[in-house]
């Protein structure tokens, strides 16, 4: 699942820092971290794109003015903005960006026009080589022995220029410098070329750049109202969990965590009970021979942690699917037994780069709440209408409106094309059927499955991949050697469909955290209300009033400290507590109380009981 708004740079980035916890064949199939299609890629797409794409080259242009003999790594094109990675003599400061700013303006007031220039390979490599770029000779020398591999010649080079500039480059780029939109420089990141940790470690400066600064500016403000609601920093004033050198990558969840953990798989499994899925659990560490069977040894080797046991190689599971079907094959099937819902939360492991973990959002170890679903083709269509509901109902718990998309058959898709252009056909009808638009992405889905990704915009209008459906025509029914009796009795493959409605629950918490700043909604609040005796005398009713409270299913705490009430107050705002239940001599004698809201509202008083029935009746209906 892709994220875009995941744009905060870690200490130590790798080349690609796009990159999510995904479904297996989505990794398989993306393109190598550091290769030279993804160098020589200036991530401009649209207009906004190239021009963040020249203003890369712009402030590449100003470093090497100001800091001569700079090394230039690459400078694409990103969700926002723009990097462009250097090797420099010493570490770029705070009043260093200032300088480059004020340089890159002299740029673009001078309008120079960008020119693309088509060079002989030889004469081109020549040319950076004597400009001591080694990383772009790197480049190009890769470029060369792809070529050869070909069996064909070396390529045609372009470059770029502007003024006194010129970098290698395919484009595209504005037509000049004084076309570019007002911009700022953002950040230093620490990079490694080609997001091996074994090469050079590059700073990475990062910047962003608009059409306007009305569009600029709001960018900004985002910018900064992202930083107060960074997960990673509410998640320790919250009290939810921690991060451990220990275990780098795995968060320690504490209990205020974990009870969030448990009320949103709780109300997972609730919704899944009702849709008659069966919950099973499958082995954390699995042998070899499994993954070579589905494919992903070969391929996915290098993100596994691997065991050793008794001469046998084992891995940590970095995914669900394969083991889904034994499961599946421990007994005969017939078409009876279809639908088969099998869901799962699965504890997996991926071995990311230290560099690219991010908080919840980029971990080594998560939980899916992973399905596979084993359907006849006759069933498909409803099965996937429901579905479509299952993201609408889940989402809603939060007040997220979902949006998706539809990537069919691409040019190097494996299976009978008929049960493709069935499944593809069935799918925009379940779409019709529940009156749900989406993208039509063409030629987008994976090399066995049609499929449905799900986004949602946050509060602050970043954009978010979050769940993903996946009508798996060939893959484990083919290499797992599916099959249910029809009526006649023969042997057929069921469709497997692949579903994750929160995905990472790691992740999915990390985004909730960011999207209320930590004000929960009062159902998945950990702590729903706080009663703050006034004086000593008060702390024995308080907790009369939180017995009467905890038995309508509320998350009760009393504050008994020393503190004084304005600080209780303050404290409980900190731990952004939807309600805070002050009680003094007059309330205990009446037996009510005045609810005050984490935002300041003061709300009228009434009796414990009916207190309690409203915010129960409140918690129960499930809303954002």
């Amino acid at each position: 699942m892709a994220d875009k708004a995941n744009q905060a740079a870690a200490p130590i980035a790798g080349a690609a820092d796009e990159a999510v916890e995904a479904d297996e064949v989505e990794i398989l199939e993306a393109p190598a971290r550091g290769s030279v299609d993804e160098l020589l890629d200036a991530g401009a797409h649209d207009e906004l794109d190239a021009m963040r794409h020249s203003t890369a080259h712009v402030m590449a242009e100003a470093v090497l003015d100001l800091f001569p003999g700079t090394k230039l790594g690459i400078g694409p094109a990103i969700a926002d903005g723009f990097y462009y990675d250097f090797e420099l003599p010493r570490a770029l400061t705070p009043d260093d960006l200032s300088a480059i700013e004020a340089r890159m303006r002299e740029s673009v007031s001078a309008n120079h026009p960008f020119v693309r220039k088509e060079v002989p390979f030889d004469d081109g490599r020549a040319a950076v080589e004597g400009q001591g770029q080694g990383y772009k000779v790197e480049i190009l020398d890769d470029l060369a022995s792809k070529a050869k591999e070909a069996g064909e010649p070396s390529p045609t080079i372009t470059f770029y220029e502007h003024g006194p500039f010129s970098d290698l480059c395919r484009g595209p780029h504005v037509a000049s410098t004084g076309k570019i939109g007002p911009f700022k420089l953002l950040s230093v990141a620490g990079a490694y070329w080609r997001g091996d940790a074994k090469r050079p470690a590059l700073q990475r400066v990062y910047g962003t750049v608009w059409a306007g600064q009305e569009a600029l500016d709001a960018f900004l403000w985002r910018r900064a109202e992202a930083r107060k609601r960074d997960h990673r920093k509410l998640g320790v004033q919250l009290d939810l969990f921690s991060f451990h050198d220990v275990s780098p990558g795995a968060p320690f969840f504490h209990p205020k965590g974990q009870l969030l953990w448990r009320l949103l798989e709780g109300s997972m499994r609730e919704l899944q009970g009702r849709r008659g899925y069966l919950e099973v659990a499958t082995p954390i560490v699995v042998s070899e021979r499994l993954w070579r069977q589905s494919g992903h040894w070969d391929l996915y080797k290098e993100h596994m942690f691997l065991v050793e046991s008794e001469n046998q190689t084992f891995s940590l599971k970095p995914m669900n699917c394969p083991e889904s079907t034994f499961i599946y094959r421990s007994r005969k099937r017939s078409y009876r037994d279809l639908p088969l819902r099998y869901n799962e939360y699965g504890r997996l492991h991926r071995n990311e780069l230290s560099g690219a973990l991010s908080g919840l959002t980029r971990v080594r170890q998560f939980v899916q709440d992973d399905a596979h679903i084993y359907v006849r083709p006759d069933q498909l269509m409803a099965e996937i209408q429901a579905l479509l509901g299952e993201v609408r109902e889940a989402y809603g718990w939060f007040g997220l409106t979902p949006r998706f998309s539809f990537a069919t058959k691409p040019d190097k898709a494996i299976g009978d094309p008929a049960l493709w252009e069935r499944a593809e056909r069935l799918t925009m009808e379940a779409f019709a059927a529940s009156d749900i638009s989406y993208e039509l992405k063409p030629k987008d889905g994976t090399f066995y499955a049609p499929k449905i990704d799900i986004y949602i915009d946050d509060a602050l209008g970043r954009e978010w991949q979050m769940a993903t459906i996946q009508i798996d025509l060939t893959m484990l029914p083919e290499r797992f050697d599916l099959t249910y009796d029809d009526e006649t009795g023969e042997g057929v493959r069921p469709i497997a469909i692949h579903r994750a409605m929160y995905g990472s629950l790691e992740r999915f918490i990390g985004i909730l955290i960011e999207h209320f700043a930590g004000a929960f909604p009062l159902w998945i609040a950990p702590v729903q209300a706080i009663v703050i005796p006034i004086a000593d005398r008060h702390v024995e009713p308080a907790e009369e009033l939180a017995s009467v409270l905890r038995s309508r299913g509320l998350r009760v705490e009393v504050d008994g400290s020393n503190n004084r009430m304005q600080n209780k107050i303050r404290l409980a705002q900190e731990q952004k507590v939807p309600y805070m239940l002050v009680l003094g001599d007059r309330e205990i004698e009446a037996k009510t109380a005045a609810p005050r809201t984490r935002a300041g509202e003061q709300q009228p008083a009434e009796s414990w009981d009916s207190l309690a029935d409203r915010l129960a009746a409140e918690a129960a209906a499930r809303g954002g």
